[in-house]
């Protein structure tokens, strides 16, 4: 087995995923994620003709997003024909995913140079009517029955104890970090700014922050998913509720999640460069970080949010590691409650835990969520001057991939 550097990492800035609203909104997926393949490949100075794959995450693959999208925005962004690509999804797990499998590629010595990344339009993908995540297979159904993600959300702080003051100020603390990660140029080594067709600039900044945030502000916010949970999943079906309370009888949920406790609806493209030792010896490429493990867990799907804790304590194992050998940690804000409950249940100061706020008052595109939180490690590790960090994500069906990486 040989080693897999990190090389670089770049992203856009999230935009508002609201048609009408969103800086990026109308703009083709091709085209952003060939924004920061283009960007990767002029920073490092990239033969692209030596790019044995591209490895993206897209969740909704349907549209202006489906196909193989990662080939087309290969396409777009001027690369030579002969790099490959290759689009996946593992819902919001997928821009880990797409990391894991480029690094797995390179430490097998069957890669020497592989991109990993993901995109996610949410001004689509919102657009277009959610399908169930059982698709329909009664079967299925009874097995795992499995309801909306917020609903889930607040199943499991009700589950677990977890109250609305925690939520809320946890949802708080994000919104603060972020706003001083930006104000003290915390991303800027990362960020590409996406220009339209005609030239003109789209966005250069994040767009969703609150940093105006207060905690009376949150506190007065109405429960978001109460009115979801009481809705059928389908026509004469159950409802989502209901679909929680065949698994746990009895449930009462408490409805604590709201809009500003909830990951925010943006769109955006990450990348990342991969390569073996001998193939950035060769070409004088500086490696940042290497990865040193690589896991995947699953959990219950009715509740679909829990996996991150036991894909940490995996790929801890597999590394050989305690949670005291991780410098920091980045954990997807999908909800509050799944970095509450992630802090809690490892034991974790949350001084090491999203460092720079997350998807709370950053957003979550969800194909591309992935790759922007490794990108932000690595940056976070550097600027710190500190060693490991460790980075993980829940997903729909009740999944997470993990991977630690260790700055070079």
């Amino acid at each position: 087995m040989t080693e897999a550097y990190i090389i670089d990492a770049c992203r856009t800035p999230r935009g508002i995923g609201r048609v009408g609203k969103g800086a990026l909104a109308g703009i083709h997926p091709h085209h952003v994620a060939a924004t920061v393949l283009a960007a990767i490949a002029e920073r490092n100075t990239l033969d692209t003709s030596e790019v044995d794959d591209v490895i993206w995450g897209v969740s909704t693959q349907t549209g202006p997003q489906g196909g193989d999208l990662a080939r087309m925005a290969v396409l777009d962004a001027g690369f030579d024909p002969g790099a490959s690509a290759v689009t996946l999804d593992r819902f919001c797990g997928s821009g880990i995913t797409s990391l894991n499998l480029a690094a797995a590629q390179v430490m097998s010595g069957m890669e020497d140079l592989v991109i990993a990344g993901g995109t996610e339009m949410m001004s689509y993908s919102t657009a277009v009517p959610p399908p169930m995540p059982d698709a329909g297979n009664l079967r299925l159904r009874e097995r795992h029955p499995q309801a909306l993600p917020g609903v889930c959300a607040d199943a499991i702080a009700t589950r677990e104890g977890i109250d609305r003051a925690a939520l809320d100020a946890f949802s708080l603390a994000s919104q603060q970090r972020a706003d001083h990660a930006i104000r003290n140029g915390h991303f800027d080594r990362a960020l590409v700014p996406v220009y339209r067709e005609d030239g003109s600039l789209a966005l250069d900044r994040e767009e969703y922050p609150r940093p105006q945030t207060t905690l009376e502000g949150l506190s007065g916010l109405k429960p978001a998913f109460e009115v979801l949970a009481d809705l059928p999943c389908e026509p004469g079906g159950p409802t989502f509720g209901q679909l929680v309370r065949r698994k746990y009888p009895g449930l009462k949920i408490e409805h604590v999640h709201h809009a500003g406790s909830s990951s925010g609806v943006v769109d955006g493209a990450a990348a990342l460069l991969l390569a073996s030792p001998a193939y950035a010896a060769r070409r004088g490429l500086k490696p940042r970080a290497r990865i040193v493990a690589t896991a995947n867990a699953g959990d219950c799907p009715t509740l679909m949010l829990n996996a991150p804790v036991p894909a940490a304590r995996k790929v801890l194992a597999k590394a050989g590691l305690t949670t005291d050998d991780i410098d920091l940690f980045e954990v997807n804000e999908a909800f509050a409650v799944v970095a509450e409950k992630f802090i809690r249940d490892l034991r974790l100061d949350h001084d090491r835990v999203n460092v720079n706020g997350g998807a709370i008052a950053l957003g979550h595109p969800i194909g591309a969520t992935g790759a922007m939180l490794i990108g932000m490690m690595v940056d976070e590790l550097e600027r710190r001057d500190l060693k490991r960090g460790l980075v993980t994500m829940c997903a729909a069906g009740g999944m997470a991939p993990a991977v630690i990486i260790e700055r070079i």
